[in-house]
Parts: structure tokens; C-alpha cells; sequence
């Protein structure tokens, strides 16, 4: 699993409007080749109207699935210039739609490429980048009377909550990075004066707003 990549914050869409041709773009978070197809194929069955259905996408660690495809545009003026704004951007696991419905005037071969790569770029930057950092769930178990003080000094020190549970104790289920376990371990120990557990738990991408 890679340390950290960056990806959008979440699936979404955008439309730009260029000399009367509606540019509709959809973004989702893929991790395979088959939600990749799933997701254009869908895309596609709900505008099977419009003039075309361009699509890019990347995925693995190391980008090594990556395709384009222009829909009946000419070679390369819309999937390449699509997929060459996640590359720029170095975003990961993404797949991504450009519907375009024809309003009348041709753009040319510039344009076209100017169009496409400027509605995935405006959809990412609307909807926003996120660095996702490989770090382990720590589960710090306490009793009910320390939720207040524990929460707020995790806020203070800026750890992320995952999750938390409330049984017989409480259970917060905390983000700590990987080089950053015995450091909070010794702190959270001390804050508490000792009165609570801590289990290290499963390996989890922690999100960060980089947008």
C-alpha cells in the first residue's frame, strides 16, 4: 500500500458551457478497471441522447491501468486530454465522464482539447483534493467521565476520530500516523493518567483537505 496519493474529496459533477455545447462532467473514486467500466457504462445509458461520451481513467499504485476513449470525437482531442489533467494533477484511482451535447459550432481540433481538459479540471477543482495518508486505527477504551477531556485534547493535538462507540465504556477509534505510534501512545497514556486501554487496530487511509 503506497505511504500517501491524492484523489478528489468525493464523486460528484460539473458542466461548462463553451460556444453553446453543454460539457457535462462526472467524476467518481474508482479501484479497479471493472468499477471503472461500470461507472462510464452507467454514465453513458444515462445520456445515450447526447453527442458524445468521452471517458478517461487511471488506477494502481503506480498508475499502471490508465485509458482513454473520445467517443467519436477525433483521435485524441478529448480521453487524452482528460486523462492528462489526472495525470498533471497526480490523482490516483480516479475514472471520469465528459458528456458533451452539440450546440451548433465546431470548435476544432484545439478547442476540443482545450474543452474537455478544462471540464475535468473545473469539476476537480469545484469539488476539491484530498492526501490520503496511510496510517493505523488506534482504539483508545475509557471510561464515560474522561470523554470531554480526551476529545478535546485529540482535537488540540489535531488527531483525527475515525469512529467512536458507546457501550459499557466508550471506544474512539483514533487515526495515528504510522511513525507517530510510540509518541502517542506515551502522550495519550500520560493525559489520561493511565485510565485507558489502547489496541492497535487495522491500517486506514486518513483524509486531508489539500484543495
Amino acid at each position: 500500500m503506497l505511504d500517501h496519493y491524492l484523489t478528489i474529496q468525493s464523486d460528484g459533477k460539473h458542466e461548462i458551457i463553451i460556444e453553446k455545447s453543454r460539457f457535462i462532467c462526472h467524476i467518481m473514486r474508482v479501484t479497479t478497471e471493472s468499477e471503472a467500466q461500470t461507472f462510464i457504462q452507467t454514465i453513458k445509458k444515462e445520456h445515450r441522447d447526447a453527442t458524445h461520451n468521452c471517458s478517461a481513467y487511471i488506477i494502481g499504485e503506480n498508475d499502471q491501468f490508465q485509458k482513454a476513449h473520445d467517443d467519436g470525437e477525433p483521435s485524441g482531442t478529448a480521453g487524452v486530454p482528460m486523462l492528462e489533467v489526472l495525470k498533471k494533477k497526480k490523482l490516483k484511482n480516479i475514472a471520469v465522464v465528459v458528456t458533451r451535447y452539440f450546440g451548433g459550432t465546431k470548435l476544432g481540433a484545439g478547442g476540443l482539447v482545450r474543452a474537455y481538459g478544462s471540464a475535468v479540471s473545473e469539476t476537480i477543482q469545484t469539488i476539491g483534493i484530498v492526501e490520503c495518508t496511510l496510517a493505523t486505527i488506534i482504539k483508545c477504551s475509557f471510561a464515560y467521565s474522561l470523554v470531554g477531556k480526551i476529545e478535546n485534547a485529540l482535537e488540540q493535538k489535531n488527531y483525527q476520530i475515525n469512529d467512536k462507540e458507546f457501550t459499557d465504556k466508550v471506544v474512539f477509534h483514533v487515526f495515528v500516523d504510522n511513525d507517530d505510534i510510540p509518541h502517542f501512545r506515551k502522550w495519550i497514556t500520560e493525559m489520561a493518567n493511565g485510565q485507558l486501554e489502547l489496541t492497535e487496530s487495522t491500517q486506514k487511509y486518513r483524509e486531508k483537505d489539500v484543495s
